[in-house]
C-alpha cells in the first residue's frame, strides 16, 4: 500500500529511535532518563488527560517542544473548544516491552481519559517475535481499558526484507489488536510524510516541524471519535 521505500523508512526509524535512547555515556543515567516520560505535567490538573504514549515520534526527536506532536495536538484541541491536557509520554528508543513496564505509572496519573498508543517500531528493529510484541501491546490496551481509558492504536509497517511471513504478521498485528479490543485505529502515523525529503529532518527519518504538523493532523482525525466536549 505504501511501497518499499515507506516500509524501509519505518525500519530505519526504529534504528534511529534505538540510538536516540542511548546517547548518555552512563548506563545508569540512560536508564533513569528512559524510565519516565520526557515531559510531565508540572501540577495536577482537573482537565481530562490525553496521554501520548510512544517512542521518538511521540517524544519529538530533533524538535523543540512546541514543534512536537503532543504540543501541537494540545493547540488543535484548544482551538476546537476541547478541554483536554495532552501529556507527552514519549521515550526515544522505547519498545512494546518498555511501554508495558511503565504503563501502570503512566495510566496511574489523575484524570487519564485517552491513550494514544504508538509503539512497535523498535520491536521491528530487534526482530522481536511478533507474538511477543502483540502480547505486550495487548496488555497495555487491557490495562487502559481496565481503567476505562479509551485507546487510539497507531499501526506500524514492516519491510519485506524481514521475510514475507514476519512482515505479514507484524503489519496485521495492529489492526487485529484494534479489532479484538474494539479501539480506534490509525493505520500509518506518517501517512503523507514518509519518504518526502522536504517534510523530514536531515537524517531523512524523523519528521521536521512541517512534517510533524501533518502527522498531528493524522492523529487528530483518528482521535476525533474519542473526543467529547463538556
Amino acid at each position: 500500500m505504501y511501497g518499499f521505500k515507506t516500509f524501509l523508512l519505518i525500519a530505519i526509524l526504529a534504528v534511529a529511535g534505538g540510538f536516540s535512547g542511548c546517547s548518555e555515556t552512563s548506563s545508569a543515567r540512560s536508564q533513569a532518563n528512559t524510565a519516565r516520560p520526557l515531559v510531565t505535567p508540572e501540577a495536577v490538573s482537573i482537565a481530562p488527560k490525553i496521554v501520548a504514549f510512544g517512542d521518538s515520534l511521540t517524544a519529538g526527536f530533533g524538535l523543540a517542544e512546541p514543534e512536537s506532536y503532543p504540543y501541537l495536538l494540545q493547540q488543535k484541541l484548544k482551538a476546537a473548544g476541547y478541554n483536554y491536557e495532552v501529556v507527552n509520554a514519549g521515550v526515544s528508543g522505547d519498545t512494546s516491552l518498555g511501554g508495558l513496564e511503565r504503563a501502570d505509572w503512566v495510566l496511574g496519573q489523575e484524570n487519564v481519559e485517552i491513550l494514544i498508543l504508538e509503539l512497535g517500531a523498535n520491536d521491528l528493529l530487534r526482530a522481536m517475535p511478533v507474538a511477543k510484541m502483540k502480547a505486550n501491546l495487548h496488555q497495555i490496551i487491557r490495562k487502559a481499558k481496565e481503567k476505562n481509558v479509551k485507546v487510539l492504536l497507531c499501526g506500524m509497517l514492516a519491510p519485506p526484507t524481514m521475510g514475507s511471513d514476519y512482515s505479514r504478521d507484524y503489519i496485521n498485528a495492529f489492526p487485529d489488536l484494534a479489532d479484538e479490543h474494539g479501539v480506534e485505529f490509525l493505520p500509518f502515523l506518517l501517512d503523507g510524510v514518509a519518504t518526502k525529503r522536504e517534510l523530514n529532518q536531515a537524517d531523512g527519518i524523523h519528521p521536521n516541524a512541517e512534517g510533524t504538523r501533518i502527522m498531528t493532523d493524522n492523529i487528530y482525525s483518528a482521535l476525533a471519535p474519542l473526543l467529547t466536549k463538556e
